[in-house]
């Protein structure tokens, strides 16, 4: 027959033919003689156990092992459907059957291949099949029979009908049938002799729902998911080293393991993963890369406020079509589905904590009941893996958060030095292939100077250089164009980087050298010893030692408070210094006083090395003397957040300011802060005329005629004060600045004539 597969006996081995005989082909008697997988004969014809070829064709001949039986009529051979079908055989088709010997130094079976799935598709269940009873249970059935590649049979195994296949066919080590230890050579063949040690490898056909468990299983079934030639450079991620193996090891270390270990220790998949972090900082690009890294289905990218929709029931059913594919392979594969990825960019839009929003339609609470079920409801997918980003883990439903959901849960923080040199080396490797990056470009001085940038700020900056080397190269005539000429000759220089770095891109959780710059544009008069500036510094130093300083300033008003707390702030070089003053909060309700107390808290947690100065504290707890009248729910907002101790690895320096030590004492605050020093005014006119010296706007004559003034008499004034009296005074002519500084210093009560301290 034309349409028969070629013959399996064109390097079949030698053959000793003693019997030969046209036959006609017939239909297997009985069912059970058709799972013996052999060909039956007549008594009168064959003996049971010897093998035979049927040629079909002239170009087509195929092994059998025969079985005789009584109720076969002589000179016919009968066929199962499978044999039949393999050979290409009709019923009362005429073939010629000869005798044939196997040579069982060349032909023994060292591993055979098998493809296997349930005979019939009603029969299917999802119930594991142990490959290696499997294989013991094949040979029983079938020790000594031949097997060529490509022979299809029926398999009977735990009273569950197979349809099997031949795939591969790998003869014996001649050295083993020697008795000598195995050379290691290894041959296929294509017609082979089972035996009682032949090594059956069991192989789940292809879109089959079988389960297999157990070694004897082909070597495909245990290739890794992650996908070979994936880097980390090429995918554009810097700085996430350690995040992607700490999501590796929770994650994907399962689905690495071979199946049938994974299925021996009773482990389960992790199905979901849970990102969150600052803006900025890779969290879509790390879940987007995470499906690249892995070999899986495509994944898919839903951004939450897409789910929602107007009608009822669509939210859900958008939620239950995300998850249809998982499900629909799973029934039909198993636990051999492939891995289906679900991405959900910003979930907090949709997975609210449930009962949150007072008087709402209730979309939120069935959308995330749809949710819960789906990832690990009743039925529940094992196939899936739900990647969530947000950057508010505080709104998402606490039921999404326990194991068996979204378990893993992992801080794409802001990058170290060495994670930001990483993401500038992605950033620029465009330019450094074309030679556009100047020699005097430092990348690793950049990584430095960039604390607390987020990987977009980054990136950022690397396209505000990137505009300001261009711009060098724009005539700006009547029309704008390039200097072509010079365009050629165009690199990115370190005074760009440098220009970006000062004026164009700031971290969002940084230093705002303007917020502070105020406090000490004047800069810091050490009038007298050295009460404040070093003691400061030195109870900061000791207070970093450990994971959190508390530090307090307490004196008169316009003693410099706020000056000295933003300089010690500046000079410790944090990467962010934040000051919470009461002039940003003007209006603020006190819900939303305490919300934006708590942010500055927050944000200062997300860097390494943070410093928070809270200015005016009495101002801010809206303390007047008349009543008297403060918050008490900003009291104990602002409390918590002292005595509470910053994240793990993260260290934080408080310094408090007030004017009324008294009343933060009342109100059991001063025992929040470590350390309080006291700043007082300048009190004699010793100190004042060392003041002056150090500010310097006064003449030498001029200040040794104010000192002749104040010498020996009381003095009780704050430095702001001073400085604002000095500039009054300068605005007159040279021969009434003296008279007009003294003449100010009596009116404002500053200087006593009496002797007596005036406060």
């Amino acid at each position: 027959m034309s349409s028969s597969p070629p013959s399996p006996l064109a390097h079949a081995g030698p053959q000793v033919v003693i019997f030969f005989k046209t036959m006609q082909a017939a239909r297997c008697p009985t069912d059970e003689l058709s799972l013996t997988n052999c060909a039956v004969v007549s008594e009168k014809d064959l003996q049971s156990g010897q093998h035979v070829t049927v040629k079909t064709t002239p170009a087509h001949k195929f092994v059998f092992t025969v079985k005789s039986h009584h109720s076969v009529v002589p000179g016919t051979i009968a066929f199962s459907l499978p044999q039949r079908k393999w050979a290409g055989l009709s019923i009362g088709q005429e073939v010629e059957v000869a005798n044939y010997n196997f040579d069982k130094s060349k032909q023994c079976v060292g591993a055979i291949t098998v493809e296997i799935d349930f005979l019939q598709k009603k029969s299917t269940d999802s119930s594991p099949y142990d490959s290696d009873k499997m294989a013991s249970e094949f040979i029983q059935q079938f020790n000594n029979q031949g097997f060529s590649v490509g022979q299809q049979l029926v398999f009977s195994f735990c009273d569950k009908l197979f349809g099997l296949m031949i795939k591969d066919v790998e003869a014996m080590d001649p050295s083993i049938l020697k008795g000598e230890p195995a050379s290691g050579k290894k041959q296929k063949i294509e017609v082979g002799l089972l035996v009682g040690n032949s090594q059956v490898i069991f192989e789940k056909a292809e879109s089959s729902s079988l389960t297999l468990v157990g070694k004897a299983k082909a070597r495909e079934s245990r290739q890794t998911i992650i996908n070979p030639d994936w880097n980390f450079e090429r995918m554009g991620i810097g700085g996430l080293d350690k995040e992607f193996s700490d999501i590796f090891r929770r994650a994907f270390a399962s689905r690495v393991f071979p199946p049938d270990i994974v299925e021996q220790m009773g482990c389960k998949h992790v199905k979901g993963i849970l990102l969150f972090g600052p803006p900025g900082c890779g969290k879509t690009l790390m879940a987007r890369q995470i499906g690249k890294m892995l070999n899986a289905r495509e994944p898919k990218i839903v951004n939450g406020p897409e789910i929602l929709n107007k009608y009822v029931g669509e939210s859900e059913a958008n939620i239950r079509k995300l998850f249809a594919d998982a499900e629909e392979e799973q029934k039909r594969l198993g636990a051999n589905s492939g891995l289906h990825i679900i991405i959900f960019d910003e979930l907090d839009a949709i997975c609210k904590q449930r009962g949150s929003a007072a008087g709402s339609t209730g979309v939120h609470d069935t959308v995330v009941n749809q949710l819960l079920s789906k990832i690990d409801g009743v039925e529940q997918l094992n196939n899936i893996l739900v990647i969530g980003m947000t950057n508010r883990p505080d709104l998402i439903d606490d039921a999404l958060m326990r194991p068996g959901r979204f378990e893993v849960k992992m801080e794409i923080g802001l990058p170290d030095e060495k994670g930001r040199l990483q993401i500038l080396i992605i950033h620029t490797a465009k330019m450094r292939e074309f030679n556009l990056l100047s020699g005097d470009v430092d990348l690793p001085e950049l990584a430095t100077e960039t604390k607390n940038y987020s990987g977009a700020e980054l990136e950022g900056l690397v396209r505000a250089a990137q505009s300001t080397a261009m711009n060098r190269h724009i005539k700006a005539s009547t029309t704008v164009e390039v200097d072509m000429e010079k365009a050629e000759k165009l690199q990115v220089h370190r005074a760009d980087f440098m220009g970006s770095l000062n004026n164009d891109i700031k971290p969002a959780f940084g230093t705002n050298q303007e917020d502070y710059a105020s406090y000490i544009m004047n800069g810091i008069i050490k009038w007298a010893r050295d009460r404040c500036g070093h003691a400061m510094v030195a109870q900061t130093d000791g207070a970093m030692s450990r994971m959190c300083g508390r530090l307090s300033t307490s004196g008169p008003p316009h003693s410099g408070k706020t000056a000295l707390a933003a300089k010690i702030s500046e000079d410790s070089e944090f990467p962010f210094i934040k000051i919470c003053s009461p002039d940003k909060m003007i209006g603020f309700s006190e819900i939303s006083k305490c919300q934006a107390i708590k942010k500055v808290f927050d944000d200062a947690y997300k860097s390494q090395l943070s410093c928070v100065v809270v200015d005016d504290i009495e101002r801010l707890l809206d303390y007047v003397p008349i009543g008297p009248r403060f918050s008490n729910l900003v009291l104990q907002a602002l409390l918590v957040l002292l005595k509470k101790a910053p994240p793990r690895g993260r260290k934080l320096l408080i310094i408090g300011t007030t004017s009324r030590k008294d009343v933060l004492q009342e109100m059991e605050m001063l025992d929040a802060f470590s350390t309080t020093i006291h700043i007082p005014n300048i009190s004699s006119g010793e100190h004042l005329v060392e003041a002056l010296e150090l500010l310097g706007n006064f003449t030498d004559k001029e200040r040794a005629t104010i000192a002749q003034q104040v010498k020996g008499k009381r003095v009780w004034i704050g430095i702001k004060k001073l400085l604002m009296l000095i500039e009054m005074s300068l605005q007159m002519d040279q021969e009434y600045r003296v008279s007009k500084f003294l003449s100010l210093l009596k009116e404002e009560g500053a200087l006593d004539e009496a002797n007596h301290i005036r406060i």
